[in-house]
């Protein structure tokens, strides 16, 4: 019955996870264009959003890059420069830093969405669930911690990039194979997992329109004039000519 169960979580679930992950963005980007959007609540109350916004997103691009970074790298590629031993160590140090600010960052932006009444209302089920379940991946994250300094020999970081990397090219290992990871892991992947599943359904959309582009634009986009009004405005590249 054990096994049956690793092997439904571990090996049938992260596919069912990732099919809806893509096919459910594609579709409401298709059907639902209008409602893909973050919804900032910045306009109703700014005080916390600032230093919870950055330290959220800081935070959580550094771990999701971090993650996908010490996952699907293959093992015979990183140890050309370093240990197994010394990559567990450095993802340890720098993934308890940056889940730490993402965690002080989250946990404001949950506290103002549930105590402010204003942002509560304007609140779905689905913006605070998601916050939610964010904020008990995190915890569940740092959990696991301590747990990975105990494993020093990069015994539970093979183990986990081995599963990830199996998922990825469609070659999944034994699911028993997880059975000796402590439950902050099994828990940690499960709701991490579970995150890509819901993802299509809340506003973590957003991330796909992520405007990277701004940093190859020409020049200013221009706003607003501060001519007045009535005024000719300047000459264009053509009317120059």
């Amino acid at each position: 019955m054990r096994d049956a169960v690793f092997h439904i979580l571990f090996v049938w679930y992260p596919y069912v996870c990732l099919t809806v992950f893509l096919l459910g963005s594609l579709i409401r980007y298709d059907r639902e264009p209008y409602t893909w959007r973050a919804g900032s609540s910045q306009i109703l109350r700014k005080r916390q959003f600032r230093w919870g916004s950055n330290l959220f997103h800081i935070g959580v691009l550094f771990l999701f890059f971090g993650h996908a970074v010490g996952l699907l790298t293959p093992t015979s590629l990183y140890t050309l420069f370093i240990t197994v031993e010394q990559k567990q160590l450095i993802a340890v140090s720098a993934g308890g830093v940056a889940g730490l600010i993402c965690f002080i960052g989250l946990s404001l932006l949950l506290h103002r969405r549930l105590f402010d009444p204003r942002i509560r209302a304007t609140s779905t089920v689905m913006d605070i669930a998601i916050l939610g379940i964010l904020w008990v991946q995190l915890s569940l994250g740092l959990l696991t911690l301590p747990f990975s300094l105990a494993h020093s020999d990069g015994s539970v970081m093979l183990i986990l990039s081995h599963w990830a990397q199996g998922i990825v090219t469609l070659q999944p290992i034994h699911a028993e194979t997880l059975q000796s990871l402590s439950l902050p892991y099994l828990a940690h992947l499960v709701l991490g997992m579970t995150i890509f599943l819901l993802f299509p359904f809340s506003r973590l959309v957003h991330i796909w329109s992520a405007p990277v582009w701004y940093l190859g634009r020409r020049g200013y986009q221009v706003v607003r004039s501060r001519r007045p009004l009535g005024a000719p405005g300047p000459k264009t590249p053509a009317a120059a000519e």
